[in-house]
């Protein structure tokens, strides 16, 4: 029984080891690559499915009116076992596929594609030899066909994946030199608030009901619009294709970190999905590296537009630490966490120009009204980072930052302004049950009357920054609050597994990538409900209003339909091959 379970269990994790190495086509198949990942698979899950395929066993055992009693190696009870590791390889293939599909290059999608198909043809074969031997022990031809399709549907899928292939990033260019296209250049700012997890959802009743009327100005007055994200639903990740209009596998940002086994192997650049790839990173199988600047492998819109001679200033957006130089300013997503030697240290680092370092530094000390901390410490302070990820400890932090900075460089007046707030995302997965506790039928009077109304107020503190920028918009310029991502209640299952890991208050998810939503308003803006965008259509978007050309390998695309006929009569779209990296 234990020696079946062993050989059914190191095959389902010879499965998930295939799917790492499908959706991550740049690692190397050699065996010094390939040992430390199958070592890993096979100790972490290997180890538990054995246990389970064994406790299986056992349970037919007591329940079975004829008692088996297998061989060391038992056709009659492998093949069972093995189809379930097989059916369940595919499952889990095919899950990911549809999941990561639309961030994955077409290549890989195609030979993904292939390797599940072999591993469900395989569970087939498997589970005929399974029926045909129900009530007689297997022979020499069954299991030498037995063997061969366990062993080719692991090796087929990792033929199929084929060599190594280098990511398509955009070749390192100089900055290309453009000109404005428009008869009338556009005098006009674009400020753009950059909020996590932020749901309509929870916004339109609110808004509806005259509880948030600076958003509510908006949907009266501008356009607004449900925004496709991508998965993994993470900053990094999401906040990068905006930046950039190019998707994860384009812009070199699959995920929120880089991982390798035990700190030696190549880079994995990401975990797949449906089989608790993180508790990987958990356990200390996979060491996790941080993303930086560096890593982003396509020129992101603040560059593009400090290169054109557009003044910028941005606040936290991911993947800005270390700070580059730009025509402008620029504070980097890790700036809100430095204490004070951090900052005597690595504080240059994170803002650009240094001179605004004590300016910046400043604001740490400050605190806008209303405090987006004081209003979530009902529960004995702000919540502690995005569980999924856990890359920012202190998301509420960077918003009380982030809102005293505006303030502090306010007097800078860039032409392009973004500001991220990513702490509506760790409240939304904290408060949501207590917002709409009919999605979730066990939240108490006493719970309800203590946290229902908690949430609701960290959109009123969003709603304070929308008003700010909605009373200084002059008459060319245009406010964007766009929403990378939403957020919906767990569902039952997925409530009783976080409670099972310890995390029991955890009730919002955006794993199935919810749409975010983008809000548009000012002059320019054709107010309504345009079709449904995508995020890689925010960059595009924001060169074409500057009247500069969305280069062509771009993915997204400028959604002209934002703007009042009257300027966009005069201003086509324009492109050029690429902005380069």
């Amino acid at each position: 029984m234990l020696s079946n379970s062993v050989i059914a269990g190191g095959l389902a994790a010879g499965y998930l080891a295939v799917v790492m190495l499908q959706l991550n086509p740049q690692y190397p198949i050699d065996p010094g690559a390939l040992t430390p990942i199958a070592l890993m698979m096979g100790a972490a899950y290997g180890a538990n499915l054995t246990v389970i395929f064994y406790a299986l066993i056992v349970l037919r055992q007591i329940l079975a009116v004829e008692v088996l009693s297998p061989g060391w190696v038992s056709v009659r009870l492998l093949s069972w076992l093995l189809t379930m590791a097989a059916a369940g390889g595919a499952t889990v293939m095919w899950l990911n596929l549809r999941g990561f599909g639309p961030e994955l290059d077409v290549e890989t999608t195609r030979r993904m594609a292939a390797g599940a198909i072999v591993v469900s043809a395989a569970a087939g074969v498997f589970l005929m030899i399974a029926l045909a031997h129900l009530r007689r022990r297997g022979g020499r031809s069954s299991a030498t066909i037995l063997v061969l399709t366990a062993v080719l549907s692991v090796v087929m899928p990792t033929v199929l994946r084929g060599p190594a292939r280098a990511a398509p990033l955009p070749a390192r260019v100089p900055a290309p030199v453009v000109s404005a296209v428009t008869p009338a250049p556009v005098s006009g700012r674009v400020v753009m608030l950059m909020l996590d997890g932020a749901s309509l959802d929870v916004i339109s009743p609110a808004v509806a009901e005259g509880r948030l009327p600076n958003l509510g100005r908006i949907f009266d007055g501008g356009a607004v619009v449900h925004l496709a994200t991508l998965r993994p639903t993470q900053a990094e990740t999401v906040w990068s294709a905006v930046a950039t209009g190019r998707g994860p596998m384009q812009n070199g940002v699959r995920s929120s970190a880089s991982y390798r086994v035990l700190g030696v192997t190549p880079v994995i650049s990401l975990l797949p999905d449906y089989c608790f790839a993180q508790a990987l990173v958990r356990l200390g199988f996979l060491w996790e590296e941080p993303h930086s600047a560096d890593d982003l492998g396509a020129r992101p819109l603040w560059r593009i537009l400090s290169d054109q001679g557009v003044s910028v200033g941005v606040i936290g957006w991911p993947l800005t630490q270390p700070a580059a130089p730009v025509h402008g300013f620029l504070v980097s997503e890790a700036f809100h966490r430095m204490d004070g030697p951090a900052l005597d240290l690595d504080g240059p680092s994170a803002v650009w120009p240094p001179s605004m370092l004590e300016s910046a530094r400043a604001s740490l000390a400050s605190v806008p009204e209303p405090d987006p901390v004081a209003l979530v410490s009902v529960m004995g302070g702000p919540p502690a980072g995005d569980y999924d990820m856990g890359s920012d400890p202190e998301p509420v932090i960077a918003d009380r930052v982030h809102a005293t900075m505006l303030d502090v460089f306010d007097a800078a007046s860039p032409r392009f302004l973004a500001v991220r707030f990513p702490g509506v995302d760790a409240v939304g997965h904290y408060f949501l049950r207590y917002a709409t506790p009919s999605a979730f039928g066990d939240v108490s009077d006493e719970e309800r009357r203590r946290y229902g109304r908690v949430l609701e107020q960290y959109y009123g503190f969003l709603d304070a920054q929308v008003g700010r920028f909605l009373q200084g918009l002059g008459d060319d310029d245009v406010l964007l609050v766009v929403s990378s991502f939403g957020m919906e209640p767990l569902s039952v299952g997925k409530r009783l597994l976080e409670r099972m890991v310890g995390n029991a208050a955890i009730s919002g998810t955006h794993e199935r990538a919810p749409d975010g939503f983008v809000l548009a308003y000012g002059a320019p803006v054709q107010p309504g409900r345009p079709g449904r965008a995508s995020v890689v259509d925010i960059a595009p978007t924001i060169l074409y209003f500057f009247g500069l050309p969305v280069g062509r390998d771009m993915e997204g695309f400028a959604r002209t339909e934002l703007f009042r006929a009257a300027f966009t009569a005069e201003r086509p779209v324009t492109y050029i091959p690429s902005y380069g990296r």
